[in-house]
């Protein structure tokens, strides 16, 4: 599983969907060890199953396997003394039958640096995440109960009288009531504290006795994770505030005590929210995110402000950064606050010295994720992926300046990909750059030019930025077609008025901006332009639909988890709110759903349509799918329907991933390439 990954294993779907897959980063209080968790196919195959692994911080020792759990682990992190916790839904052996209720539920497990790992804490409710304090060792975590039971007996007693009288209704009393995939209730997260250190010595966490329950009449989701003060004293966590029944909530920092005796909101500000909260290492503050909450004209927009635990104050940091900055990371001296936004199709770490106010780019290319700086301050560590490369971890300098990261020896290094990987750019009529990623299959040439694909990015705010599993475009460059993934109008990394360019206007500048810069591509001697079709996924999706009401120059369109009739999706999402606040409400703003909507042009599509739905998808429910499928047919649309019962926006298990890969290889075989409809063999 260590070895490289050469270009002949994208050829294959099975070889593809057997690669290992590196997901989150710790680092050891001494700065000694990483651990990263590898998925990788389960015994059956049936799903991807994640295991700790230990990464060598220097580079000169071969990643280790730690943990072999049945069920698999996830969300590593490190304890003062250096034992990792991580959650695992595997059966603790240890425990009495009738203590085993939970036995699908998520516990807290802990991996001391020799031994065996052992079962600290399964409530009823299962726990959903956890977040350590750095310097007391104490936890925070969070487990589902049901609004009026007190978290740990009573919790579980009103669990099992809800199962035994074969009860699953759920009763709403505040919006929203899903969340991409999942039911809101009967029960929701608390936000629990532990009495003592948690580590080494630490066996177990009497749920009954030792947490105090931080949030006891919790009824909403976490909108965001919550942060633990280094000294164990603090919790700051995300709290949504009900601004107007049309245009839904702010969210707001609420600070609480770990022992519950203080709970008091900590920042708040009309229209805008506060997220991603993490602690100065003096306990003094916290960094976040404080995002200005969208309006029919005016996207939203990211700032980091450092706030003051004792009066509230907040203050601006980076106030001229043109991009949007995330996921912010102290340093250790709390000097500096790393962070990663969009840039022109990557996603880099960016440094913001506290004292003087500057902001410098540590790397010169790819996507980062998983920040992590050493206990010195001296080497930064994080997962990097490009398009040519799935995440890995790396290691950099603090003070250096678009670097070349140093790659980390650990399992699923990709060695070399079937084509090659280039950029394009176009200025478009009103000035601004649409710049795009191309993958070229290998051989494409003038004698040979390759048939291309244009793939469409979901959010829509966000970018083609860094390696996807699911929409990769080495798979169809194996199979000959050079891919095109652009960054139309409403894309980050390019400025706040490249956003702005799109917004509230899906079927304008970005679908102006696709055409503009396929126009370029297709005027290639390498690309066949009589051989073309689109691609998306969510937004993508609904711009994939978007231009097949536009134009016949395409000879096919896959459409997945896609938007088509926006007054009936702005009613069922599951973030109304959010879609209200751009495309405004379709009872007061009717010309917004006609000059937008797909489905009232259906009569002008002419190009075959592969549409793609997971009935479990809450964010585009599957209606929208069945009408476009339904409309297509009535109209004569030469069109096919993949459905996926127990799927939901994404297609996440290894089989239903290669049945999707397979069936747009076959749709684009039959509409682009002019070769006989294979039914994929299994479906």
């Amino acid at each position: 599983m260590a070895g490289k990954i050469t270009e002949a294993g994208f050829g294959d779907l099975t070889s593809f969907t057997e690669m290992p897959r590196i997901s989150s980063l710790a680092l050891s209080p001494d700065g000694t060890r990483l651990v990263t968790v590898v998925a990788t196919l389960s015994p059956d195959g049936k799903a991807w199953q994640g295991a700790l692994w230990e990464v060598d911080p220097a580079g000169e020792r071969p990643a280790r396997r730690l943990t072999r759990g049945a069920k698999g682990e996830s969300a590593p992190a490190f304890t003062p003394d250096g034992a990792v916790l991580f959650l695992s839904a595997r059966p603790d052996q240890e425990a009495k039958p009738a203590d085993r209720d939970s036995k699908d539920k998520a516990a807290l497990w802990l991996l001391p640096p020799v031994g065996e790992a052992r079962e600290l804490c399964r409530p009823a409710g299962g726990v959903s995440e956890f977040a350590v304090a750095r310097d007391a060792g104490t936890v925070l975590l969070a487990s589902g109960a049901h609004p009026g039971a007190t978290f740990g007996e009573r919790d579980a007693e009103h669990r099992k009288a809800r199962e035994d009288a074969g009860v699953t209704a759920i009763l709403h009393e505040s919006y929203p009531v899903r969340y991409w995939d999942a039911d809101l209730g009967p029960s929701f997260p608390r936000l629990l504290a532990t009495t003592s250190p948690v580590g080494v010595d630490r066996d177990r966490v009497d749920p009954s006795s030792e947490l105090v329950d931080l949030t006891p009449d919790a009824a909403a989701r976490l909108d965001d994770s919550p942060a633990i003060s280094p000294d164990g004293r603090w919790v700051v966590r995300t709290e949504g505030v009900v601004v107007s029944a049309a245009y839904g909530q702010r969210v707001r920092l609420r600070l609480t005590s770990t022992d519950g005796a203080t709970d008091r909101v900590l920042a708040e500000l009309d229209g805008h929210s506060f997220l991603q909260p993490v602690f100065l290492p003096d306990s003094s503050g916290v960094i976040a995110v404080r995002a200005f909450d969208s309006t029919e004209d005016l996207p939203w927009t990211n700032t980091l402000v450092r706030v003051d635990l004792e009066s509230g104050a907040v203050e601006e940091l980076a106030a001229d950064f043109a991009e949007e900055p995330d996921h912010p990371v102290v340093s250790p001296a709390g000097d500096a606050v790393y962070f990663t936004s969009s840039h022109r199709g990557h996603q880099p770490i960016w440094k913001l010295d506290l004292a003087s106010g500057s902001v410098v780019k540590l790397t010169a290319s790819g996507a980062y994720t998983d920040v992590r700086v050493s206990p010195d301050g001296a080497s930064v560590y994080a997962l990097r992926s490009a398009w040519d490369h799935p995440p890995q971890p790396v290691r950099l300098s603090s003070s250096g300046v678009d670097q070349v990261a140093v790659p980390l020896p650990a399992p699923g290094a990709v060695e070399s990909v079937p084509g090659t990987l280039t950029e394009v750019e176009t200025v478009v009529e009103d000035g601004r750059t649409v710049r795009a990623w191309l993958v070229l299959p290998n051989g494409a040439s003038a004698e040979q030019p390759a048939p291309m694909l244009l793939w469409v990015h979901g959010g829509p705010v966000m970018s083609w930025s860094g390696w996807s599993w699911r929409w990769n475009p080495w798979l169809m460059a194996a199979r000959g077609y050079a891919v095109l993934l652009p960054d139309p109008a409403l894309s980050t990394g390019y400025g706040y008025d490249f956003v702005r360019a799109g917004w509230g206007s899906w079927g304008g500048k970005p679908y102006t901006d696709l055409m503009a810069i396929t126009d370029v591509v297709e005027r290639r001697d390498d690309i066949d332009d009589s051989r073309t079709a689109a691609m998306g996924g969510s937004f993508g999706g609904y711009m994939a639909n978007w231009i097949a009401t536009q134009t016949d120059r395409f000879k096919a369109i896959v459409t997945h988890a896609s938007l088509w009739h926006l007054d009936a999706f702005t009613g069922t999402t599951d973030d109304s709110y959010y879609w209200i606040r751009e495309m405004g409400d379709p009872l007061r703003q009717q010309d917004s759903v006609r000059a937008n909507s797909p489905h009232l042009r259906v009569a002008d599509v002419k190009t075959p349509m592969l549409v793609i739905h997971g009935d479990k998808d809450y964010r585009v429910p599957i209606g929208e799918g069945q009408r476009l499928y339904f409309d297509l047919v009535r109209h004569g649309v030469p069109a096919k329907f993949l459905y996926f019962p127990s799927e939901n926006h994404w297609i996440l298990t290894p089989g239903n991933a290669k049945v999707w890969y397979e069936t747009i290889f076959a749709f684009l075989a039959e509409h682009v390439l002019g070769e006989p409809w294979r039914r994929p063999e299994l479906i």
